[in-house]
This record gives structure tokens, sequence and C-alpha cells, in this order.
């Protein structure tokens, strides 16, 4: 199979969203579950389309300034608000490297939105660092992850709202009630809900994933950019289209819980961190 570059690129997909993805592949994401997040990881079956091994991960870095300035610049100039990091790979893999290339890019005019599904947690000083650059992490989660996985997830989802702007952006379904364990995914479903600065996504799958076969999910046959999706919907209302029409952009106009009060307390701490990053160097 074909390897991955370790040059960092800026990639617009079919749904018109830039992605800087400091990772690609997800080895985390397909050891713990065959074919990905659900059995059906989109990012993983593209990746096999392409002939790309996607349970390998490769970390993605500028190749030199000038190529680090022409991205920026690129950044500034695209017509989205953001840029995204977490499409093709996830950056929790690697969180160092992942704040390496945001410290290289966090001048650019554009917020930056993280889709994780936290597979290592960041550290206190990476909190910290946070609260310096234009940020949204979006949490990536669904009822029909395993419960180890799910309490992981809201644990960081929480912890990060003191530093940025934290979003649970729910992978949802519309689950069988008359099968007990999809009676049961719909219950969790409903308190994944009940959180504050929530998104909702369509869970699109195979008729061969698990979830389907068992008649634990329900599933429709819809069209997605021009071409036939089979999806399981929750919300008959919840977007389904082109990035550029959406509303909540992955959570950047959608409210949620306020800063932490102590504003000042975190700049300070990140005052002395520097500090002391830089004494140490």
């Amino acid at each position: 199979m074909k390897k991955y570059l370790n040059k960092i690129s800026l990639n617009k997909n079919s749904r018109g969203i830039y992605s800087l993805d400091t990772s690609v592949g997800c080895a985390s994401g397909m050891a713990n579950e065959h074919g990905g997040c659900y059995n059906d990881c989109y990012a993983a079956k593209s990746a096999k389309l392409y002939g790309y091994d996607f349970t390998k991960t490769v970390l993605r870095s500028f190749e030199n300034e000038k190529q680090r300035q022409k991205i920026v610049n690129q950044i500034n100039k695209i017509s989205l608000d953001f840029v995204r990091i977490g499409t093709s790979g996830d950056p929790s893999e690697n969180w160092d490297h992942a704040f390496t290339v945001l410290n290289q890019i966090k001048n650019c005019n554009k917020q930056i939105v993280i889709i994780t599904r936290h597979w290592t947690n960041l550290t206190e000083s990476q909190l910290l660092f946070l609260s310096d650059i234009n940020i949204c992490i979006n949490t990536s989660i669904s009822a029909l992850d395993n419960p180890k996985l799910m309490a992981n997830c809201l644990l960081q989802y929480e912890r990060i709202k003191p530093y940025c702007k934290s979003i649970l952006r729910i992978v949802s379904a519309n689950f069988n009630l008359n099968n007990e364990i999809g009676h049961k995914m719909a219950k969790i479903q409903l308190d994944l809900f009940k959180h504050k600065g929530i998104i909702d996504t369509v869970l699109r799958v195979n008729r061969s994933n698990k979830f389907v076969k068992e008649g634990i999910i329900n599933v429709s046959e819809s069209t997605f950019l021009g071409k036939k999706a089979l999806i399981s919907k929750y919300n008959k209302n919840t977007y389904f289209g082109k990035c550029s029409t959406c509303h909540e952009m992955c959570g950047l106009n959608v409210k949620a819980d306020k800063l932490h009060p102590d504003k000042k307390g975190i700049s300070k701490q990140l005052k002395i961190f520097k500090t002391n990053v830089k004494e140490t160097h």
C-alpha cells in the first residue's frame, strides 16, 4: 500500500471544508474497532479506495518556512471562517506534534476547529496553551461508543471548557426502539443531547455494518453530494450538505458554556508556564 507523505498540506474536500491535518491515518481508531469508528469510518474507506494504509498514523509537518508561510497565506484567503484539523486523522494521537503546528499557524486570521476522539488526553500545560489560541474543539461522541470511550470523551469535553470553546459533536443515529440494545442506546443518546454546546451529525453506514445487520439502528437511503448514501438520522432537520451553507460551522455559531470565570488566573498560569519553558530551553 502507498505511504502518506510527512509534508503537511491544506486540502479542500467535497463538502467544502479546508483541512490542515497534523496527522493522517488513525492507528488508535482502527485498533479500537474493526473498520474504524462505528465499523464504518469514512476516512478509512476513502484511504482504502486510494490505496493508503489507514491503520498507521503519519505525522505531518511544514517542509520549511517558505511552505509554512504559503499555507498561512492560503488559510487567510479561504472562503470559510475557519480551518479544520482532524479530518483524515486525529491530532490527539500526538498532541505535542499538533501543538507544534498550531503554534506555527495561530496568527492566521481564521479560527481553528479541532475534531478529536481524545485517544490521548490533553495535559494541563497543553490546556493552558489552548487559552492562547483562537480555537474550538469538537469532541466527537456517540451512543454507539463503548462506555469507557464515551466517559472519557465527556470528561475531556468538560475539562476543555475553561480554556477554549468546547463543543460536543454527537454522531447520532435513529435507534430501533424494538431492539433491546437499540432501546438502551436511544436513552444514552437522549442524555448526550441534554448537554450544552452540541452539534448533531448524521451517521453514514454500509448495509454490512453490524449495527444495521443486528437491527440496532434504522437506516434509509438518501442523496449526499449527488451520490446515494445509506444514513441513520435521529433528527430529520439535521443538516446534511455543503459546509458553506451550514449554520453551525462545526460549532463556531453554536452557544456553549461560558469560559471559567477565573480568566485572570488562567492568564497568570499561562504566563508562568511560558516563562518556565523559556528558562528550560
